[in-house]
């Protein structure tokens, strides 16, 4: 199940009964449940009722919900995000930040350009947050770097302008996610998985290629991620006129190419014999099925019986 945001946080970010009981009902047959986008920093903050992992005081909850999902059989991993230029002022209560002062396509504010220090205030809370998932018993964070957030923005060269060692070659506008994962590796420890969800393509020429893209893959590898999971750039995860199922998979592909971890696939995937074909082949390690799954709860469940009868 990936990330999807439901807004049944409360106003200050904390798990809810209505949260655990959404994951709860989606848990059964689930191979590995992924939390909705939570925000680290306040300023991150992209919609009301975000679930937040910003401060101790969230432990308590987000450990209930972790213990829920385990005891329906189902490992449980969170993703953590910044919102970037995406962020509001009316939601976050501050100016939207971002690399570089280029307003989003859905908003005409432009937000403010990060000071390298805060930069580096970034990572470090980035990988408290981190710990605060190891302390509520997550068996894995998830990196959000992809559907034009924070870290997608500083990875696209349409949206990093920077001229420190943080923007400019492909090699700077990489160096932020990199010592994000490095730190919250070096914070969790060797055992919790960390996923990475990589914007692969931001769906234009003047974006990050799919090359490219594959070499980010090895390194944030290299710097501690186990899982890839492969979606849209600056394009977001459901691009116009992709319908098809699995219409990140060619994607996904490609970053499988190019490292030695498992690789999930996504994008509108409804049919579990679509998505076992997809396994059986090996295009891909692992699927996700989003949508399909908000539909119908017990998706997992009937895809099992489904497989079991074939």
């Amino acid at each position: 199940m990936p990330p999807m945001a439901n807004g049944l946080a409360d106003e200050a970010g904390q798990v809810t009964s209505p949260l655990i009981d959404h994951y709860i009902r989606r848990a059964p047959g689930v191979g590995l449940v992924i939390v909705e986008h939570s925000y680290f920093t306040p300023e991150g903050k992209a919609s009301p009722n975000q679930l937040g992992i910003h401060n101790d005081s969230m432990i308590t909850g987000l450990t209930k919900l972790a213990d829920s999902v385990h005891a329906e059989g189902s490992p449980i991993c969170v993703q953590i995000n910044h919102s970037g230029r995406e962020g509001s002022s009316a939601i976050s209560g501050v100016e939207p930040v971002a690399p570089s002062p280029i307003p989003s396509d859905s908003s005409s504010v432009v937000p403010r350009e990060l000071e390298s220090y805060e930069i580096h205030n970034l990572i470090r809370m980035f990988g408290e947050a981190a710990g605060r998932a190891r302390e509520a018993s997550f068996d894995a964070v998830e990196v959000h770097g992809a559907h034009g957030y924070l870290l997608n923005q500083f990875t696209s060269p349409i949206t990093n302008e920077r001229t420190d060692e943080y923007g400019g070659s492909f090699e700077s506008r990489i160096r932020f996610p990199l010592e994000i994962v490095a730190e919250v590796r070096k914070v969790v420890g060797p055992d919790l998985l960390i996923l990475y969800r990589l914007g692969a393509s931001d769906g234009e020429g003047r974006g990050i290629t799919i090359r490219e893209s594959q070499t980010l893959a090895q390194r944030l590898v290299n710097a501690g991620v186990n899982i890839v999971d492969v979606s849209g750039g600056l394009i977001g995860d459901a691009p116009e006129g992709m319908t098809s199922q699995g219409y990140f998979l060619p994607l996904a592909e490609k970053i499988k190419e190019a490292v030695q971890v498992p690789v999930i696939g996504v994008g509108g995937i409804t049919d579990p014999l679509f998505a076992d074909q997809v396994i059986r082949q090996g295009r891909v390690d692992l699927v996700a099925v989003g949508r399909a799954l908000l539909a119908d709860p017990d998706w997992a469940l009937s895809a099992k019986n489904t497989l079991d009868q074939t």
